[in-house]
């Protein structure tokens, strides 16, 4: 889970990320979530800049889900109730509107989108998974690599419990800006 200040845009995501912004004293600086009706893999510069993304249309197979994922942010794919307005730069759900800059809390596990931030605490192997995989550690021959396209996915895998790094895509490396036009 993770919270946010909502961002309509990709370029929004990585301008707040990066600048900052103070309205909300409780949620660290420039932490924002991504809010799009769905992703492309144009947006992967505020993919890479949020905290979590919410969208309207996919499933657990969707870009954005498999991109958040691998990167290690939740992800809230498919919330058909959500209407993303973006002329508004806001979104509805029922009666109540969120705008731009207000703050939420998205479960990419439950599907929930909470108003508000709402305590998290970092995810961790538990309870019978948990055990079952210390399980499998202790019998398995194989290692577990990821893919990693930035230095940053390396990281993560690694937090992730990685060993290696099994295939990397190096186009990816031409993504930031100014490299290519």
């Amino acid at each position: 889970a993770a919270a946010g200040k909502v961002v309509f845009s990709a370029d929004e995501a990585v301008t707040r990320s990066e600048n900052g912004d103070k309205a909300y004293d409780r949620v660290k600086t420039g932490e924002v979530i991504l809010v799009r009706i769905e992703t492309s893999p144009d947006d992967i510069h505020g993919l890479h800049a949020a905290e979590g993304v919410l969208t309207t249309r996919g499933g657990m197979t969707s870009h954005a889900a498999v991109v958040a994922r691998g990167m290690g942010r939740p992800c809230v794919a498919g919330a058909g109730e959500v209407k993303v307005n973006y002329s508004s730069a806001s979104f509805e759900v029922g009666d109540v509107v969120v705008r731009e800059g207000q703050l939420i809390t998205i479960d990419g596990v439950t599907g929930q989108v909470m108003l508000g931030e709402v305590p998290t605490v970092p995810p961790q192997l538990s309870g019978a998974f948990g055990t079952i995989m210390s399980w499998a550690d202790e019998f398995r021959t194989m290692q577990v690599r990821a893919n990693a396209e930035t230095p940053a996915d390396a990281r993560q895998a690694k937090e992730f419990g990685c060993e290696g790094i099994g295939l990397v895509r190096t186009e990816h490396m031409f993504f930031e800006g100014g490299r290519i036009v």
